[in-house]
């Protein structure tokens, strides 16, 4: 890895957080902090922050970085090299018009949501108070745009040689419902046909009567399907099990221990990775500990990683909860009402915990795209969803970033009113993971 002196009023575990994901993550790079004013001014070249000098790239310095917890700031949007930033700083002294450093503070460590704003019926920070929202740019992975045009202005110093970072799409499953009908007990059959009756859905009926008579595929079993999709693309899929113990309005898979529910974990372990996704209520008593336990005892496996049902995180509790429950990787960082980049990068990081001013082990892994979002919130039919996902990748693509995306077994089964989904998925696929 190339060094690089980056010049400092100070020091800070935000400065540090930052240039530790922005040089040495993305763009492969030493860096040593010094406060030496004389040490720069006989470098050939070096990163300064809060003060222009020659033979430098200059970053001007806005203050953010030396706070403590959650202070109100006026993010001053502006613009560079035809890129929307915030933390605009109007001055030809320095080499980039913004501060580019709390820029990408600001977005990672979720600054914004520590501000008061009115949860969503879930209990959830809504993406209308988020300044990407407000702005228009939720859809595009900005705080990589950034970057990928600060490696640009890197190109120009001498001595530092880049790598180049890739493209990935990663796949991902939330498995809530494995079946639709079957394995559900009598009592919950009962009451599905009741429904069904008081709605006559004479189709709903008979889809439900083939399937429990076994003349008929359970409409949300994907599985097979999906194992070979994989093997023909060369996907390496996660999972995210929904293993409650108790049947909720909002937690409705079969229970984690019936013989059906023990198959299907099993044969997910032989495709891909498995994660926990902690049920509606984890964060009551040792719910999530329950869950992880059971998941790890049927699979054999260590379970490490997890993504909230419904995208429940409130910050920083649940990421608390999490760390406390030997979480080591989390992929809520997205949200379920919207499409698009909560921290303005599909590309993973470390989550900073503002309030204890640390930067903790759990690694934050965001997504962009989900399918039930698309289809019940943004009404979007399958050729306008995979054209959202599209346009994501073109961007992610320029600037090596990874897309993941949420998909569920159920929109990829044989439901009708999912009809459309599977075959769009398996078209997408064919063009992103060559």
């Amino acid at each position: 890895m190339e060094t690089i002196v980056v010049y400092a009023t100070a020091n800070s575990n935000r400065l540090k957080f930052v240039l530790d994901w922005l040089l040495k993550e993305r763009l492969h790079l030493n860096y040593r902090i010094t406060h030496k004013e004389d040490e720069i001014a006989d470098l050939p070249y070096s990163i300064t922050y809060g003060k222009p000098v020659a033979n430098s790239i200059s970053i001007p310095d806005i203050g953010l970085l030396w706070n403590k917890g959650f202070t109100k700031m006026d993010t001053q949007p502006g613009k560079w090299n035809d890129l929307p930033v915030i933390f605009a700083y109007s001055s030809e002294d320095y080499t980039l018009p913004f501060d580019l450093f709390s820029a990408i503070f600001f977005m990672l460590s979720r600054y914004e949501e520590y501000d008061h704003y009115a949860p969503d019926k879930h209990g959830r920070y809504p993406a209308s108070f988020s300044i990407l929202y407000k702005n228009g740019w939720l859809l595009r992975p900005l705080v990589d745009e950034w970057i990928w045009a600060f490696k640009q202005a890197l190109h120009n110093v001498p001595g530092v040689k880049q790598k180049d970072t890739h493209f990935l799409f990663q796949p991902t499953y939330d498995i809530d419902m494995a079946y639709s009908h079957l394995h559900k007990g009598i009592k919950r059959i009962v009451g599905a046909y009741i429904r069904a009756m008081m709605k006559m859905d004479v189709g709903q009926i008979n889809e439900r009567t083939q399937v429990l008579k076994k003349k008929q595929k359970d409409p949300y079993d994907s599985f097979r399907w999906l194992r070979q999709l994989h093997k023909e693309y060369g996907c390496q899929p996660i999972y995210f099990i929904l293993a409650a113990f108790k049947t909720t309005a909002f937690d409705k898979n079969i229970h984690p221990e019936h013989p059906a529910m023990i198959r299907v974990i099993k044969n997910i372990v032989r495709d891909g990775v498995i994660g926990v996704h902690p049920s509606y209520y984890s964060n009551e008593g040792d719910t999530l500990t329950r869950e992880k336990k059971i998941l790890e005892q049927i699979s054999g496996k260590a379970v490490t990683i997890s993504r909230q049902h419904y995208i429940r995180v409130k910050t920083p509790d649940t990421y608390r909860l999490l760390i406390k429950n030997g979480i080591k990787e989390d992929y809520s960082m997205g949200y379920g009402a919207y499409l698009g980049f909560r921290a303005a990068t599909g590309n993973s990081f470390f989550w900073y915990d503002l309030q204890n001013e640390t930067v903790t082990n759990l690694r934050i892994h965001p997504f962009c795209f989900m399918d039930s979002t698309a289809f019940y919130e943004a009404k979007l039919s399958p050729g306008e969803a995979f054209e959202k996902l599209d346009a994501m990748c073109k961007i992610a693509r320029k600037t090596g970033t990874t897309i993941t995306a949420v998909f569920h077994n159920f929109s990829l089964g044989t439901a009708s009113e999912w009809k459309g989904w599977r075959g769009a998925y398996e078209h997408f696929l064919s063009e992103y993971t060559k």
